[in-house]
């Protein structure tokens, strides 16, 4: 007893605002509505600073900073998502698998009507949106398995269903706090730095609060890198293609692996500073390495093999680059000149074009780069993603995720800037129509790239430890 009061004496500073913290997030919980922005940037300026405070305070207290981050996410356990209904969808796949129905096949129009006995199958289908009930879903296998299993011991209630979907989510949290740990011991860095992820208010609320599902593609992503710099590409390989059957997102990260398993074949014979790098891989492992990833994420969708399948998914998430627009940056820059040349709306040519530029630069970024340590690979997938997300029609908060988690493993700190100031995007919530304010997106990419160049161009900055 007297060395719990000795420690609460200790650290009565932290414990008082990891009570406010806990305050907030109760609030942003159980107490919010999308539509009332100031209170919600409110509350997300009061955590970033209360988070910052706390890990500047104990930075070096790993466990005290764990409780607090657990502690946090189980706050929201239960309480349904508050900006967000994607999680109606997720509800609605997980059911039509527990009664054998392919969720690939259908829309939810189409079965309205039928004779399914999806647990509260109409107000899903209201409740979802119009946009989600009228497409095929585009949800990976991973996905789509969590959604079943919760489905199926919720005991067809939509809290329960949402708080076992919360627990995977939380889960996957701490197994990147853990694997987290271990890479950036691997790689002589800081170990605090995970919990600019773990910590962070825009993890906890988007993911844990909002119910997204990147933190378990980010937990496999981080668990293939760790294993990569110990030199177990097949366990790395594996890993990564059950984190591509959660997301596709990380697909687009393949070819930077390239000078990575090939570093060493020329340069470690000319320079002695790679002498205590890595093994160079080669040439043939990388094949593997790609053979076994495509293999991981074959196998998983096996199971809702029909031929039928891909046209509907590929569909489905095509969507996103030619009909739908949230939250861009240079897509509107363009989008504004194509009104001014065209008169109308140029999304379908130019959503076509930006992928296409993507991919070039990623490329780019693939054989012009260093990708020969595991901090130079990581860092310039950060940069892919970015650019991916600047070249982007729709960004939602939640795609920050991966960006962000891979950030903490290199020099640049703009994604945690990034990570507070997007929030300013759910001003579009405001209006019924859901009308954008530029002029606050404007403001979000000003500051992001303003830090960016700050970090690029100053070369005596210093990571923050």
């Amino acid at each position: 007893m007297v060395k719990l009061q000795n420690y609460i004496k200790t650290h009565k500073f932290s414990i008082a605002l990891i009570i406010l913290a806990g305050l907030f997030y109760y609030s942003f919980g159980y107490d919010l509505i999308r539509e009332d922005l100031f209170k919600l940037l409110g509350l997300c300026a009061a955590l970033f600073f209360v988070s910052f405070k706390l890990l500047k305070i104990e930075q070096n207290n790993f466990n005290f900073l764990a409780a607090a981050g657990i502690l946090f996410r189980l706050i929201f356990l239960f309480s349904l998502p508050t900006l967000s209904q994607d999680y109606f969808r997720f509800i609605w796949d997980g059911s039509l698998i527990i009664e054998g129905i392919n969720p690939y096949l259908y829309t939810p129009n189409t079965l309205i009507g039928s004779e399914t006995s999806i647990f509260h199958g109409s107000d899903l289908i209201n409740s979802m949106g119009a946009l989600s009930a009228g497409n095929y879903t585009n949800y990976p296998p991973i996905h789509q398995f969590i959604f079943a299993i919760s489905a199926l011991l919720s005991s067809k209630s939509i809290l329960g269903t949402t708080m076992l979907m919360r627990g995977f989510i939380i889960i996957a949290d701490i197994g990147i706090l853990i694997i987290g740990k271990k890479l950036l011991q691997r790689l002589k860095l800081p170990t605090h730095r995970i919990f600019w992820y773990f910590l962070n208010p825009f993890i906890i609320i988007e993911l844990t609060g909002n119910l997204h599902f990147e933190g378990i593609m980010c937990f496999f992503l981080v668990a293939a890198l760790y294993f990569l710099h110990r030199n177990k590409w097949i366990l790395s390989a594996m890993l990564l293609g059950l984190s591509i059957s959660v997301k596709l997102l990380p697909l687009m990260l393949l070819p930077l692996f390239l000078g990575y398993f090939e570093k060493g074949l020329k340069l470690k014979k000319k320079s002695p500073s790679y002498e205590n790098e890595e093994e160079s891989l080669g040439f043939l492992k990388l094949l593997g390495y790609y053979l076994i990833v495509l293999f991981i994420i074959a196998l998983s969708f096996a199971p809702f093999y029909d031929k039928q399948v891909f046209n509907n998914f590929s569909s489905s998430v095509g969507l996103w680059f030619g009909k739908f627009e949230f939250n861009a940056s240079i897509y509107y820059l363009i989008r504004w000149i194509g009104f001014q040349i065209k008169g109308y709306n140029i999304i379908e040519t130019v959503g076509k074009i930006l992928p296409a530029i993507t991919f070039l630069i990623i490329m780019g970024l693939s054989f012009f780069r260093r990708n020969f340590k595991t901090q130079q690979l990581i860092t310039n997938m950060v940069f892919a993603l970015c650019v991916y997300l600047l070249l982007s029609t729709t960004v939602h908060p939640w795609y920050l995720t991966m960006p962000l988690l891979l950030s903490v493993f290199t020099k640049y700190r703009y994604m945690i800037v990034w990570s507070a100031v997007i929030f300013v995007s759910y001003s579009a919530y405001i209006s019924p129509e859901s009308k954008e304010k530029l002029w606050l997106i404007f403001i979000e990419y000003a500051v992001v790239l303003g830090v960016f160049y700050y970090e690029s161009t100053n070369k005596k900055i210093a990571a923050l430890n």
